[in-house]
């Protein structure tokens, strides 16, 4: 996304365990928001602890369903079960990016989007996983939802509520705003 934006950017893996940070903040009662923007921020800040002088951007999304949150699929049959769950029905996707310079955090959005997928059947679900899970296609086992919206994916959907990027992943319009309020790209 940022590359297609026209950034120069080198992109490091932060090595955080998700899943712990989102079970902590689960049992004290944060809610999808809250959740994106705190792993967005210790993503950010984990890297900035080894840059400290670059502009760290972090970004995570969080899934929430009816009052649950979704994490990403494990295997074949975990994406089958998420995409089964939300046919036919309104989920919500929030996403939050925080910049981060020094180990100071000096910036971040966070945005939703709702989506509501169509009521696809059993065979159009397998063959979507069959084109989805190709080592040659985007693996959708690294999307909450079990999904791109880019190429086949569309075709899940009947409506969607929210800027394109925010359903990627990260709100990049605000991003970029805050990147040209700092000189960082050209005005």
């Amino acid at each position: 996304m940022l590359a297609a934006a026209g950034l120069a950017f080198a992109a490091e893996a932060p090595a955080v365990d998700e899943t712990e940070i989102k079970a902590a903040l689960g049992a004290d009662g944060a809610g999808a928001e809250d959740i994106a923007e705190t792993l967005a921020e210790v993503k950010a800040r984990r890297i900035s602890e080894r840059r400290p002088a670059a502009l760290v951007v972090g970004a995570d999304q969080v899934l929430e369903f009816e009052g649950e949150l979704f994490d990403k699929p494990g295997s074949r049959d975990e994406a089958r079960n998420h995409l089964r769950r939300l046919r036919g029905k309104t989920h919500r996707l929030v996403s939050s990016v925080v910049v981060i310079r020094g180990g100071a955090r000096i910036w971040h959005h966070t945005a939703e989007a709702r989506l509501t997928m169509r009521l696809a059947g059993d065979p159009f679900i397998e063959r979507y996983l069959d084109v989805a899970l190709d080592p040659a296609g985007d693996d959708v086992l690294g999307s909450v939802g079990a999904y791109r919206i880019e190429g086949l994916g569309a075709q899940l959907f009947s409506r969607m509520e929210g800027d394109v990027f925010t359903i990627q992943g990260m709100p990049l319009l605000p991003l970029l705003e805050f990147l040209r309020e700092h000189g960082v790209v050209a005005r």
